[in-house]
C-alpha cells in the first residue's frame, strides 16, 4: 500500500489524479482509488497486484476476486495486468445523486488465505449536467400603477452536478424596467427575484420579454436559459352593470338536478382582467344554498336539489357580479315553483291484529288505518283497495280511516296466513299510488282427525326376522297445527291363537314405527290383522283407524325331511330287493321327502350322490323313484349301496340324504345265503371286509328271518279263519320288499308301490320269484286291497329243518296290499 502524499499543491495533485485517472492510496487496513464518472469501459483504476504485494499472475493463482455488495457490477479484475479496471460506464449522478462525496465499497477475497481486502473507490464529479430549468417560458402580472422596488420571485434552476459543477449564477437580459437579484436559501439553494426598476405603463408597453441565463463554475462552463413574459395589468375604472335589476322564474317541482332556470349577466367595461366579471351568491338563505348553483363564469342559475313545493313555493336570493380587481354590483332573483303530482300517498297502520282464530265471525275488525296525500286539491285525494278474492273488506270510517274486517268464515287448513296488500291511489295524472302489506295469522282450531294417506296396509315380512327390529311404519297427516297435530300412535287390543297381538307387535306412539317383538314362524302362523289409531293431542282429541295386515314371507329355513325309507330306531339298515333279471328302468324303490316350507323353498330334487357300482342305478330328479338304469349282470354284487341326496331350491339350498341297501337275488334263500356269505367272498377277493359289515350284514338276516316267520304265521290264521284251505292257493297279504328290514319309524308313505310275489316250496329250497316289471308302477289303492286275486305261481313249504316253522304249502298272496293297509 502507498502512503498518502502530504506535500506538494493539492491542486496539482487533484489535477495529476484526473490526467492520470486514477489515485489509490491505503492506510488502517483500506485501499482506496478514485476514479472521475464517464470513463469508459475497461478503465484503469489501481493496480491491485502491487497493493497486495502480488505479482499479476499470482491472481488467478490465489483466487482473488472481487466480492460485490451490491447488485450491479461496477468494477472487473484485469488479471492479465494485474489492475483494477471499470465494468462499464459510471454516472455519479445516478449512483449517489447530490450527495458530495460518492464511495463504492466492495472486498477482494484471495481464496488461497481466506483473507477479505475492503476497497474503497471514489466517483469524482465531473461537469456533464447543464443547469435546467422546469419550465421553458414563465408568465409574470404586474399592475401598471406597481411602485418601483417591487420584486417578483422567479423559477429557479436545477444542476446535477456537484461543487463548482454545479448552479454558481443568474443573469438577465438587460431592460430598463427590470434588473435581477439572486438570493441564497437556508439550505444554499440559489433562486432569483425579479426587480421593478420603473413605473410601467400598460398603454405604452403592454407585454415584456426578457431572457433568464443560469450558468454553472465548471470547466467547460455549461448554462440553461428561460423566457420571461411580464404582462403589464390595466387598473380598473369601470364596475360591472346588471342587464336587469331583479330576475324571474317559474318551475314545476319536479325538475331534475342540474336543470338550468335563468341566466344573470353584467357588462364591466374594463379591459383584461378588469373587464372579466364573475358572479357569485350575495344574500341566500343555506336551505337555498342547498337547492341552487350558480356559474361564476356564466351567471347561470340551475338546480343543486330537488325542490319541494310542499316545503317552499316561493324562493328569494341575490346575486353579485365582481370584476377581476373587485368592483361589485348586485341583483335579486326571485323563483317560484309549481305543485305536481310528485307525492304518493301515505298508509298508516293505527291498530292490527295479526293473529285471528280461523272460527272468527264475519265482521271482525282485524286492521284500523289512516290515508293521507302531501299534494294539494286532487293531487292529494286519496282511494284505497284491496285484493279481490279475500274474505276480507274495507269499511271507510271518519275522516280518512278505515276499517279491515272478515267477510267471510276463515280456514286455516286452507291458508294459515294472507299477507293483504293494501293499496292507495291519488287522483292526479299521472296517479301515484303505494302499497302496504298486513299478514294476518290464522290460528288454529282442532277441526280435523288425523288421516291416513291409505284406507289399509299391507307388510311383507321374511320369517325368522330379529326380535325388536323395525318392520314397517306408519304416518298420519293432521292439517291441524301445533298441539292439534301431535299425533300418537297405538295398535288395538286383539289375539292371535289365544296370544295378545301386542306380544307380537309394538308401536312407537311418536313415530308409528312398527316393531316385531318376536322372530315370526311361517310354519306357525302366515298372516296378522291389525288396527292402527292415529289420534291428536287437540282438546277434544281426534282420532282415526287403518287396517294393516301384516303377511309372514317364507324363508328357507326347513331342510327336507325324509320320510322313506325312515332311519330304523334300531340301528339296522333298511335293504331292497332287485330281481337279477330285471331289465333297465326297473323300480327299485322310492325315497319320499317333504319340506315344510311353501313354494320354491319346498320344491324337491333327487339325485344319487354316491353308488358302489356307478351306473348301475339312476334317481329320478322330481319322482325320487330308484331304477335300474341298465340290466343286472351276475357279476354285479349283492349289495349295492347307494346315497341319495334330497334338495330344495331356497337360497340358500337346504338337503337331506339317505343312505339305501339294495339286494339283488333271484329267490329268498339265495337272499338270506348270500347275506350270510358276504363275508367269504370278500375274504375269497382280499377286499377285506370290516368286522362292522360283517355285524350288520348278520343282523339284517336275523331281522328277515324272524319277519318271514311272522308273517306266516299271521297269514296262515287268516288263512284258517277264511276257510281257503281247500283252494290251490290261499290270499296272503304281501309286503313289499322294502319292509322286510328297518319298517321301525316310518311315519307315511306318498306312494306305496307293489312287489308281485309267487312263493313255491320244493324238497329242498324255497324261490322268490320276481315278475317282469309291467306292474311295478302301479300305485295300489285301498279298494283294490280288499280283493284276494292268485298271483304267479303257489309256494309250497316242506317240513324241513332249514325251512321256518308254521309255514303251510299252498300259500300265497299278493304282498302289496300289507303295505297299503
Amino acid at each position: 500500500m502507498a502512503a498518502r502524499r502530504r506535500g506538494g499543491d493539492c491542486r496539482e495533485f487533484v489535477l495529476l489524479c484526473v490526467l492520470l485517472g486514477t489515485r489509490w492510496e491505503a492506510w488502517a487496513g483500506h485501499i482506496r482509488y478514485s476514479v472521475p464518472e464517464e470513463t469508459g469501459k475497461g478503465s484503469f483504476v489501481g493496480n491491485i497486484a502491487k497493493d497486495l504485494g502480488l505479482e499479476p499472475r499470482e491472481l488467478a493463482e490465489r483466487g482473488v476476486r472481487i466480492v460485490s455488495r451490491g447488485s450491479t457490477q461496477l468494477f472487473a479484475l484485469n488479471r492479465r495486468g494485474g489492475s483494477l479496471v471499470t465494468a462499464g460506464r459510471i454516472d455519479r449522478e445516478e449512483l449517489c445523486a447530490q450527495s458530495a462525496h460518492c464511495l463504492m465499497n466492495f472486498n477482494i477475497l484471495m481464496e488461497q488465505k481466506m483473507s477479505l481486502y475492503p476497497i474503497e473507490v471514489e466517483i469524482t464529479d465531473i461537469n456533464d449536467n447543464a443547469p435546467r430549468f422546469l419550465t421553458e417560458e414563465m408568465n409574470v402580472k404586474i399592475m401598471e400603477n406597481s411602485v418601483p422596488g417591487l420584486r417578483f420571485p422567479l423559477n429557479e434552476a436545477v444542476d446535477a452536478d456537484v461543487g463548482t459543477n454545479s448552479l454558481q449564477s443568474y443573469q438577465l437580459s438587460p431592460s430598463r424596467h427590470f434588473s435581477l437579484v439572486m438570493q441564497t436559501g437556508d439550505d444554499g439553494t440559489k433562486f432569483p427575484e425579479l426587480v421593478l426598476e420603473q413605473v410601467l405603463d400598460r398603454e405604452e408597453e403592454a407585454v415584456h420579454h426578457l431572457l433568464l441565463t443560469a450558468s454553472d463554475g465548471g470547466d467547460p462552463l455549461r448554462s440553461g436559459t428561460m423566457r420571461v413574459q411580464v404582462t403589464v395589468v390595466d387598473i380598473n375604472d369601470h364596475v360591472p352593470v346588471f342587464s336587469q335589476p331583479q330576475y324571474q322564474v317559474t318551475v314545476p317541482e319536479n325538475v331534475p338536478v342540474g336543470t338550468s332556470l335563468l341566466t344573470v349577466n353584467a357588462i364591466d367595461r374594463d379591459e383584461g382582467s378588469n373587464g372579466e366579471v364573475s358572479y357569485s351568491f350575495w344574500k341566500i338563505t343555506p336551505k337555498c344554498l342547498h337547492l341552487f348553483q350558480l356559474n361564476s363564469l356564466t351567471g347561470e342559475l340551475s338546480t343543486l336539489g330537488n325542490l319541494d313545493y310542499e316545503e317552499s313555493r316561493f324562493y328569494e336570493m341575490e346575486v353579485q357580479a365582481q370584476d377581476g380587481p373587485g368592483s361589485l354590483t348586485r341583483a335579486k332573483v326571485l323563483v317560484t315553483v309549481l305543485d305536481v303530482n310528485d307525492n304518493a300517498p301515505e298508509v298508516t297502520i293505527m291498530s292490527v291484529s295479526s293473529l285471528i282464530p280461523e272460527d272468527a265471525p264475519s265482521g271482525t275488525v282485524i286492521a284500523l288505518f289512516y290515508l293521507q296525500d302531501r299534494d294539494f286539491e286532487k293531487n292529494g285525494e286519496v282511494t284505497c283497495t284491496i285484493p279481490e278474492n279475500l274474505p276480507f273488506k274495507l269499511e271507510r270510517s271518519i275522516d280518512h280511516y278505515y276499517r279491515l274486517v272478515t267477510e267471510k268464515n276463515l280456514d286455516r287448513e286452507k291458508l294459515s296466513v294472507y299477507n293483504i296488500t293494501v293499496k292507495a291511489t291519488d287522483g292526479g295524472t299521472p296517479p301515484l299510488s303505494s302499497e302496504t302489506h298486513i299478514s294476518v295469522q290464522v290460528a288454529d282450531i282442532n277441526d280435523n282427525p288425523p288421516a291416513f294417506p291409505q284406507t289399509s296396509y299391507s307388510v311383507y315380512v321374511p320369517e325368522n326376522n330379529p326380535r325388536g327390529a323395525s318392520i314397517f311404519s306408519v304416518t298420519a297427516q293432521d292439517p291441524d297445527s301445533k298441539e292439534n297435530a301431535q299425533i300418537g300412535y297405538s295398535v288395538a287390543e286383539d289375539t292371535l291363537q289365544g296370544v295378545p297381538v301386542s306380544s307380537y307387535i309394538s308401536i312407537n306412539s311418536d313415530t308409528g314405527v312398527l316393531y316385531a317383538l318376536q322372530s315370526f314362524d311361517y310354519e306357525e302362523f302366515r298372516d296378522l290383522q291389525l288396527c292402527v289409531t292415529a289420534r291428536d293431542s287437540g282438546d277434544p282429541p281426534l282420532s282415526s283407524n287403518v287396517s294393516l295386515k301384516l303377511f309372514v314371507l317364507d324363508q328357507n329355513d326347513n331342510a327336507p325331511e325324509i320320510l322313506y325309507p325312515a332311519l330304523p330306531t334300531d340301528g339296522s339298515t333298511g335293504v331292497e330287493l332287485a330281481p337279477r333279471s330285471a331289465e333297465p328302468g326297473y323300480l327299485v324303490t322310492k325315497v319320499v321327502a317333504v319340506d315344510r316350507d311353501s313354494g320354491q323353498n319346498a320344491w324337491l330334487s333327487y339325485r344319487l350322490l354316491k353308488a358302489s357300482e356307478p351306473g348301475l342305478f339312476a334317481v329320478g330328479l322330481h319322482t325320487g323313484e330308484v331304477r335300474t338304469a341298465r340290466a343286472l349282470l351276475d357279476r354285479d354284487a349283492l349289495k349295492q349301496s347307494l346315497v341319495v341326496a334330497v334338495q330344495d331350491h331356497g337360497q340358500p339350498p337346504l338337503s337331506a340324504t339317505v343312505t339305501l341297501t339294495v339286494a339283488v337275488a333271484d329267490s329268498i334263500p339265495d337272499v338270506l345265503a348270500d347275506l350270510g356269505s358276504l363275508e367269504s367272498p370278500a375274504e375269497h377277493d382280499g377286499s377285506g371286509l370290516t368286522l362292522y359289515l360283517v355285524v350288520a350284514v348278520a343282523a339284517v338276516s336275523c331281522v328277515f328271518l324272524a319277519f318271514v316267520i311272522v308273517l306266516l304265521a299271521l297269514r296262515m290264521r287268516r288263512w284258517h279263519k277264511s276257510r281257503l284251505l281247500q283252494a290251490a292257493g290261499g290270499g296272503l297279504a304281501g309286503v313289499g320288499a322294502s319292509h322286510f328290514v328297518g319298517v321301525d319309524g316310518v311315519r307315511a308313505f306318498l306312494q306305496t308301490y307293489s312287489h308281485e310275489v309267487s312263493l313255491t316250496a320244493d324238497s329242498r329250497k324255497s324261490h322268490v320269484i320276481f315278475p317282469q316289471p309291467n306292474y311295478a308302477d302301479t300305485l295300489i289303492s285301498h279298494e283294490s286291497c280288499g280283493k284276494s286275486e292268485p298271483l304267479l305261481t303257489s309256494i309250497n313249504f316242506n317240513e324241513n329243518k332249514d325251512k321256518p316253522p308254521g309255514i303251510q304249502p299252498g300259500v300265497h298272496g299278493n304282498l302289496s296290499c300289507f303295505l297299503a293297509h
